[in-house]
């Protein structure tokens, strides 16, 4: 991997981890354009950017980040434990889902999802929860389940969770923050795993890529939350909507 490959999947890390648009399928679909072997620096290199991508909500969310926010934190791990439980128990089977077409597919099916629930969402923004703060433990719990979808490869993390946010009731801002502090514990948990499993291949990995890819990362990605989140101001989903099925419909035309 080279140092624009380095800045090259950073930027694409950073930029589509907080959009519900697939980090996952994003990379994927970088690698193998830019012919990437899944080496031990390319392991090493997916644990830094995934780390960059923690910090990033760290550092935007800090005043979340309290004791004082216990009640809070108790519904962003009740809606983890969905994905944790299901993660662990079937990772060798959604393993054998990473494949373009699987991709491709995930993501015409996320699109079509955002302009069916845009259609039918409810226009009285008065009616709706604006704060993650008064989200409860019910709907944090179906927020979390939505997301276990998001382990097929394509489908977003991030589109699972705010498309389950929505349905029980959320705004569309609120939605977005809490899909971003739902993801400190889920990428935690997936670094630390990827740390624990692939520790000794960081002797072999280029540091500089390394250090290149993390601060690239944790940039694009502090930028991404903030401008996503004044983007939902004056905006909807569709936008991501029309362009999961473009670029869904491209991938499958293209491989």
């Amino acid at each position: 991997m080279t140092i624009v490959d380095s800045i090259f999947l950073g930027i694409i890390e950073g930029f589509t981890e907080f959009l519900p648009i697939s980090s996952t399928g994003h990379l994927i679909v970088a690698s193998e354009l830019l012919g990437i072997d899944q080496s031990s620096v390319t392991k090493a290199y997916e644990v830094i950017i995934q780390f960059a991508a923690i910090l990033a909500v760290i550092f935007n969310y800090k005043d979340k980040f309290s004791i004082k926010k216990i009640d809070l934190w108790s519904k962003v791990f009740l809606a983890f434990i969905p994905i944790g439980a299901v993660g662990y128990i079937f990772s060798n089977q959604i393993k054998m889902l990473f494949s373009i077409q699987i991709v491709a597919i995930m993501f015409i099916v996320g699109g079509i999802i955002f302009l069916v629930v845009e259609k039918f969402f409810i226009k009285d923004e008065s009616k709706l929860i604006d704060d993650v703060e008064k989200i409860s433990f019910k709907q944090s719990l179906i927020i979390g389940v939505a997301q276990i979808f998001a382990l097929i490869p394509g489908t977003s993390r991030a589109g699972s969770t705010i498309i389950g946010a929505l349905l029980v009731g959320l705004n569309r801002k609120a939605s977005a923050e809490f899909s971003f502090l739902l993801a400190f514990p889920v990428m935690s948990a997936v670094t630390a795993y990827d740390l624990l499993k692939h520790y000794h291949e960081f002797n072999d990995a280029n540091l500089i890529t390394l250090a290149v890819g993390f601060i690239v990362s944790f940039l694009v990605a502090y930028l991404t939350i903030k401008l996503f989140l004044k983007f939902l101001e004056k905006f909807t989903f569709v936008a991501f909507g029309v362009y999961r099925i473009l670029f869904g419909a491209v991938l499958l035309y293209i491989f």
